[in-house]
């Protein structure tokens, strides 16, 4: 298998060294293309990997592409390439707000496209991707995608309904981690703590509340329950989050998230 990937920068590059390192195939398989020297400088040098002339060389070299171009860019650069396609390349876009009958209209009805959306954790391998795909994916295509995807964390076949909801709720929110993190370790230099190990505590609660709850598949509220003793610290923190409308402020923050993703 032969892949191809266009755009090199943080999300393709991610995706690519998680290519790499798990071994979906050898760097000598993979190609790439992006308009930005250095990107492609950087990008030969770290993984060892063929750049191409331009995104006609891609094309002809691969079978399966993934378009890691930003969304604001992407119209323009399919249509540089609409004629250049094999019918038999499997496509799989990261573009958010891309829908798959927009890259039908871009590049063909009759191809085989998968949209997905991944987060930055991918980045360390950490990553979460929300995948669907047009009727012409076959079960083996699908297998392939989840597998090239996975390379650097985890990949959910969703339906394409579902899609912006993945946005508002993984695509997105890092964002709204940090913001937490940032906030959390705010309150422990107020408190005290120098401000390295406030975050390195912050962050440690985050990280590893998260893999409690995956690894045990205990209902987040009664995780929280566990932690909340009678007349204890941690429900007197919870009552005040609670008095701010924490859960209702997130949920209109997702809920901006996903109508801002139609719109694009």
């Amino acid at each position: 298998m032969k892949i191809g990937i266009i755009g090199l920068g943080n999300m393709g590059g991610a995706i690519l060294g998680g290519i790499i390192s798990k071994g979906i195939v050898s760097k000598e398989d993979v190609i790439g293309y992006d308009l930005n020297d250095n990107l492609k400088n950087t990008v030969s040098e770290k993984y060892g990997i063929k750049i191409a002339a331009d995104n006609g060389e891609v094309l002809s070299s691969s079978d399966v592409v993934l378009l890691a171009v930003k969304p604001q860019h992407m119209g323009d650069m399919l249509k540089g390439i609409k004629s250049k396609w094999n019918k038999n390349t499997l496509i799989i876009s990261i573009a958010a707000g891309k829908t798959i009958e927009w890259l039908e209209s871009n590049i063909g009805s009759g191809m085989k496209i998968v949209r997905c959306m991944p987060n930055t954790p991918a980045l360390v391998g950490e990553g979460c991707t929300g995948i669907c795909a047009n009727k012409n994916v076959d079960k083996e295509n699908m297998e392939t995608a989840l597998k090239i995807l996975g390379a650097c964390g985890k990949a959910i076949e969703v339906s394409e309904s579902q899609m912006d909801a993945v946005v508002g709720i993984s695509g997105s929110a890092p964002a709204y981690v940090f913001m937490f993190i940032e906030a959390m370790a705010d309150a422990g230099v107020a408190a005290g703590l120098t401000r390295d190990k406030a975050y390195e505590f912050a962050a440690s609660a985050v990280k590893g509340s998260a893999a409690l709850m995956l690894e045990t598949g205990k209902h987040p509220g009664e995780l929280k329950d566990m932690v909340c003793s009678p007349a204890g610290t941690t429900i007197a923190a919870v009552q005040v989050l609670e008095e701010g409308g924490f859960r209702g402020v997130v949920m209109d923050a997702v809920e901006a998230c996903v109508e801002r993703n139609r719109e694009l």
